[in-house]
């Protein structure tokens, strides 16, 4: 019996434990054991009288010798005559056998580029013909590899050594092209075979799908239903995928109906993609519909129902749909939690989001990026900006979106120096930075003034990064300018621009003009923003504001007649504190009226109060002239003492303790002279005061604010 050469050639990479067994007793120094000289082992009263030192192998004081190995005898080659000269040109070396079962076994094991270090001595011998078996290993290794060079050097080889794949090992080079993403690679292809099933099309269109190609795609769906009048559950989920992303309801509902012809509508796959697709397209009813005729819901069914409804604004329904989930013993994985802590983000359900945070700990998805970075988000959204650099901290793994979501929250809390050390921390560990990234850094500059730091990483934009400025980003240079009092600076930089002004551009030149008291410059942008805008309140306050604090009262009625005129209505001042799990609102004046009498008596009486106190600190309500921006006209008079603000920072201060920092929100700017009273309570009170307004964040701690005073 003859034993295979390639028996003996993996003996050569292998460890083989019997070979140095069996070698081993030839050599004495493999009994090392050590000297116990002097110590003596008793076992029932007997003592050994000799030293361990002294035992020898029985093996070389009989002389006996090792065991010999095994020699592979030499292949005999029959001799039948003259050689078929087909056969002798398919004939595979032994070189090429043994090389090739190592790369198989290199694959199996993982060892991915070893095995193509291997492959290499294939490619420089050169005309080797090799198994199918090899070169299914070595497509397997290029799929998770995702190398592209890989690719063509198999596929190379395999066009210079005239391999012919059958249709599955077609469908296999067809898929490495496809997750290797060379899809244009993989048309070709798609389009070269002989012969095409279902696997063929699976693979082509989920990659077009994967690619953002919706429409070719469809095309390829089209042709498929053509050429082999058949699909598969798959096939329906994916192409559901494309529905979705084209925003095309209508074809959704083609496919829908398709699904249900051929009755694999309650597949589980096919179900969930249906709901994701009327959910993206703007369907709610129809995915709530969908959902509620599953024989069985997932845990991803209900994922896509809940955010379907969280994604357009339906952020209670959501929530009760969450309670529901958790009700029916369905298991919550990172997916669920992340869309609780989106919709807790626009409820401001800080108490909720702890509770979610919590929950990820315990479930052992502390350190999954998805989840982890809406934390990242919410805790700087809604004033607890040191929490969220701690949740980043924590992550191993960061993408693009963590470390814009930590560098808008210091934007956002005006700590333009840590948002500008985390960039160049980002820079440093080898993160490209894009657009995003931009905006909340220079954010964080226009909102610290930090201009000359803003200035470099303006222009490192295109320069060093070869990204192209956006109007955000001009915006947020002209808000730079504008704080420095650079006005004239700021309007040459938007006639130099090389695109279009845009609002908020305008806009910000209109801000600067408010705090600098430019009237004639202001009344030019504000022309400007009616027309672009004409529908939106903001800019017209802001006009009222800039004519009411420069005593200019004709042309103050005169927008007040213009908003009149136009039908539009401000709505009223509201700010919201959250006490406990409980979230309160105030209006301005008396209007606290879902509140008992001893509770009113409470607030009014603290407001007044604190009043009082800053007084005797030197606070004068006489400077300011100002009025709240975005919100009704009529609210000036008489309510000045009791504007929404204060009252929910009286209602804070009296209901939660004095070592925890307090919180408010409100749907408005801060006035001036609210402002300046929450810096002098933050100072009398020792209390640190978070204000998030419709503009930013405003810490007020010691009797100054985050802002520097220009908001």
């Amino acid at each position: 019996m003859e034993i295979p050469l390639a028996f003996y050639q993996s003996l050569r990479l292998d460890d083989n434990k019997s070979r140095s067994r069996d070698s081993s007793y030839s050599n004495p120094n493999v009994f090392n054991f050590p000297r116990f000289s002097g110590y003596d082992f008793s076992l029932r009263r007997r003592r050994w009288k000799n030293p361990f030192a002294k035992i020898t192998c029985s093996s070389l004081v009989q002389g006996l010798k090792p065991k010999p190995k095994l020699k592979p005898e030499p292949i005999r080659e029959i001799d039948q005559g003259p050689k078929d000269p087909v056969l002798h040109d398919t004939q595979i070396s032994k070189s090429a056998v043994a090389i090739c079962s190592q790369i198989e076994k290199l694959v199996l094991c993982n060892r991915l580029r070893e095995a193509f270090e291997l492959f290499e001595v294939l490619e420089i011998q050169g005309s080797l013909r090799i198994g199918i078996s090899t070169y299914d290993a070595l497509v397997e290794a290029c799929i998770r590899l995702k190398s592209i060079r890989c690719v063509k050097r198999v596929h190379g080889y395999m066009l210079s050594n005239g391999f012919e794949p059958e249709q599955f090992m077609m469908n296999r080079i067809l898929m490495m092209h496809v997750k290797c993403r060379m899809i244009r690679d993989a048309r070709r292809l798609f389009d070269e075979m002989p012969e095409r099933n279902l696997f063929s099309y699976n693979s082509i269109i989920s990659g077009f799908v994967n690619f953002g190609n919706y429409l070719e795609a469809f095309q390829l769906f089209k042709m498929m239903w053509e050429e082999l009048s058949d699909s598969e559950t798959h096939t329906f989920a994916v192409m559901l995928r494309a529905s979705a992303g084209l925003g095309s309801i209508e074809v959704g509902k083609q496919l829908h109906v398709c699904a249900l012809k051929l009755g694999v509508v309650d597949n589980t796959f096919v179900s969930c993609g249906l709901i994701d697709m009327y959910s993206k397209c703007g369907d709610v009813e129809d995915a709530r519909c969908v959902f509620d005729d599953m024989p069985e819901k997932t845990t991803v069914a209900w994922n896509n129902i809940i955010a379907g409804y969280a994604l357009h604004g339906y952020s209670e329904e959501a929530l009760r749909l969450l309670y529901d989930m958790r009700d029916s013993s369905t298991s919550l994985d990172q997916f669920t939690l992340s869309i609780l802590i989106r919709i807790s983000t626009r409820l401001a359900k800080v108490e909720l989001t702890k509770q979610a945070h919590a929950r990820l700990i315990r479930s052992g998805f502390e350190s999954e990026i998805v989840a982890n970075t809406a934390l990242v988000d919410f805790y700087s959204k809604w004033g607890r900006v040191d929490t969220a650099r701690y949740v980043f901290d924590k992550l191993p793994r960061k993408n693009i979106i963590s470390w814009n979501a930590l560098m808008g929250g210091y934007a956002n809390h005006g700590r333009g120096a840590d948002a500008v050390n985390l960039f160049e921390k980002m820079l440093a560990a080898n993160v490209g930075p894009n657009h995003v990234t931009f905006l909340a850094v220079l954010s964080a500059c226009a909102y610290s003034g930090l201009s000359e730091r803003g200035w470099e990483i303006f222009l490192s934009m295109s320069e060093v990064h070869g990204i192209k400025p956006r109007a955000m980003h001009y915006a947020c240079m002209i808000e730079i300018l504008g704080r420095d009092g650079l006005l004239d600076e700021a309007i040459a930089f938007i006639r130099r621009a090389p695109l279009k002004p845009t609002v908020n551009m305008w806009a910000a030149l209109l801000n600067a003009c408010r705090m600098h008291g430019n009237l004639e410059l202001g009344r030019v942008v504000a022309e400007k923003l009616y027309g672009m805008e004409p529908e939106k309140l903001g800019n017209y306050v802001v006009m009222y504001n800039v004519y009411n604090s420069m005593g200019k009262t004709a042309e103050a009625a005169g927008v007040l007649d213009t908003l009149e005129s136009k039908g539009l209505r401000m709505m009223p001042a509201c700010t919201w504190v959250e006490v406990g799990d409980q979230t309160h609102s105030f209006l301005s004046g008396y209007k606290c009226d879902s509140y008992n009498e001893a509770v009113k008596r409470q607030i009014y009486h603290k407001v007044d109060e604190l009043m009082k106190e800053i007084s005797e600190y030197g606070y004068s309500v006489a400077e300011n002239k100002n009025l709240l921006s975005d919100v009704d006209v009529n609210e000036e008079q008489g309510v000045v003492r009791y504007h929404s603000e204060k009252l929910a920072i009286a209602y804070g201060l009296v209901n939660t303790p004095e070592w925890n920092p307090l919180q408010i929100t409100q749907n408005h700017r801060i006035c001036k002279e609210c402002h300046k009273v929450v810096e002098f309570i933050s100072l009398i009170t020792g209390r640190e005061i978070v204000v998030r307004d419709a503009s930013r964040f405003h810490h007020f701690k010691e009797g100054k604010c985050s802002c520097g005073g220009y908001w």
